[in-house]
């Protein structure tokens, strides 16, 4: 049996930490007091999203969830540098929308190939000793630890994107169509809920029309597919990338009318704007007496309502020069065609200001949990079994107003005190690494 066609995955994301700046001290024979010489770590290696033109599903993250890019190198003695963890470029599919799972937040829609966003950003490197050095402490102990890398839960859909969409209920033919149209090779059978995954067909449209438009028959829908019924959400979603949608209707039904009305009812419902799309109906299976009973009548109802109707066979061929050439009518012009469709998709640059504000509140029987992005970064790069590191700490909560605040608010010695993923107990003075 073949795997389902793969358009939603959650995948986790750990950018590399950056590596610990060193605390070292010059060794030379002819300098008895050497000076401070430690490096900076390296920076940590970032995780990026990049479209490949040749991926079409999501299935290389069907089984593997997790990914974790390098973190960068400690600094060394004689000021040098760690080296910087290697960044890590997951490749992703033409139309791959990103969020973040916990909040929702659109974070990237890649459509154009080549299209890059970071998505975890890797920590920076600590800063080695010799930052710390000044005119009246010309030995510091005190090196920065590297930065935690960016971690999240990521949601990824993809919206495939096609000129041409072939829409319908289950079984109206659109597999069939499709291979009638193009060079595609889709899986079909006779019988409801066949196609369970997107196939792609390119169209030629013959040597006096270089235009070559791409369909795509995608799972067919059910009445309530709007509401998530069936397979009705990855079906709406590659609806809304393509120019013009083919709504195949079986006219060997029992109400081809019904039918066509139940398709109409879930794209309004999904999203009013696909209905003001281009939109052929397409009566098919002319080949059966049924349908041809039934023709007529169909399409009377649709001219009256307005709507562009043409009557065809996959199966036979009838009708399919006809359909062809009004599809050739309805597309755009061959440059507009090769251009995207939107200018580069979306990547959502959230600038995240370094301020001093902060946050502390009591969430249990003395624990106390700190937020802000300054402080929660240097709670992070403080190596607390330094004592030098520890009171330097303890100064910047003094200096950012923290230390008032934790003690208006009832903080007391033994008290628990998060800061990011730092726990430190209280005391009155000094901190201490719990």
């Amino acid at each position: 049996m073949a795997a389902m066609f793969l358009d939603r995955v959650k995948i986790f994301v750990k950018a590399g930490a950056g590596g610990d700046g060193a605390a070292t001290f010059r060794q030379e024979a002819h300098v008895p007091r050497g000076g401070p010489d430690g490096g900076d770590g390296g920076r940590g290696g970032s995780i990026h999203l990049r479209v490949d033109a040749g991926q079409t599903t999501l299935r290389d993250f069907r089984y593997k969830h997790h990914f974790k890019a390098t973190s960068g190198g400690r600094g060394e003695r004689s000021r040098r540098h760690g080296s910087a963890g290697d960044d890590l470029v997951l490749e992703v599919p033409p139309g791959t929308a990103i969020f973040d799972d916990e909040t929702g937040a659109l974070l990237a829609d890649l459509v154009g190939v080549g299209q890059t966003a970071m998505i975890a950003r890797g920590g920076r490197g600590g800063l080695g000793n010799t930052h710390f050095k000044t005119s009246t402490h010309q030995a510091p102990k005190h090196a920065q630890k590297g930065e935690p890398g960016e971690e999240r839960w990521l949601r990824l859909e993809l919206r495939l994107i096609a000129d041409i969409g072939l829409v319908g209920l289950p079984n109206a033919g659109k597999s069939t169509l499709l291979a009638a149209l193009t060079a595609a090779q889709p899986k079909i059978a006779d019988y409801p809920f066949t196609t369970l995954e997107p196939n792609l067909g390119v169209m030629d449209f013959g040597d006096e029309d270089e235009r070559r438009p791409t369909i795509a028959d995608v799972p067919g829908l059910i009445e309530g597919a709007s509401m998530g019924a069936g397979l009705g959400h990855a079906f709406l979603r590659h609806v809304e990338r393509t120019r013009i949608l083919v709504h195949l209707v079986d006219g060997s039904g029992r109400d081809p009318g019904w039918d066509h009305d139940v398709i109409r009812d879930e794209l309004r419902a999904h999203d009013p704007a696909l209905l003001d799309k281009p939109i052929l109906v397409a009566f098919n299976k002319l080949d059966r007496p049924a349908a041809v009973d039934a023709w007529p009548a169909f399409r009377k109802a649709l001219v009256a309502a307005g709507e562009d109707v043409v009557a065809i066979s996959a199966t036979d061929g009838q009708g399919l020069d006809e359909l062809r050439r009004r599809l050739a009518e309805m597309l755009p012009s061959a440059d507009e065609l090769e251009a995207p469709r939107e200018p580069a998709g979306v990547v959502v640059h959230r600038i995240e200001a370094m301020t001093d504000g902060f946050s502390v509140e009591r969430i249990g029987d003395g624990i106390f949990v700190v937020r802000g992005k300054r402080i929660e970064r240097i709670a992070a790069q403080t190596n607390f079994d330094v004592e030098e590191s520890a009171e330097r700490f303890q100064r910047d909560l003094a200096r950012y107003g923290i230390d008032d605040e934790l003690r208006r608010v009832g903080v007391g010695p033994g008290d628990l005190v998060r800061i990011g993923a730092t726990e430190l107990e209280w005391e009155a003075q000094p901190w201490e690494d719990r």
